[in-house]
């Protein structure tokens, strides 16, 4: 994860990013999804305003349980503060 401090106080920014190495655009997509629902329902609190985050998806994410995903975001935007 990555985060860029705009200064501006306004609302944050997250954007997702794939490679195609992790798999097909069906494989990709799910991540993707399955990343922004987590951040979405449990971590959106977590993010500071004015700032720019990229959140890398990885294959694992397929198979861990959304709980475990939730909390891994969450723990991780809380440690970039």
């Amino acid at each position: 994860m990555e985060v860029l401090d705009r200064s501006d106080g306004a609302a944050p920014r997250v954007g997702f990013t794939v490679t195609k190495k992790v798999g097909n655009a069906v494989v990709r997509n799910r991540i993707r999804r399955r990343l922004k629902e987590a951040l979405r329902v449990h971590a959106a609190g977590d993010m500071r305003p004015g700032s720019d985050y990229v959140i890398v998806g990885r294959e694992d994410v397929l198979a861990a349980p959304f709980a475990e995903i939730s909390a891994e975001i969450s723990r991780r935007l809380r440690k970039a503060r």
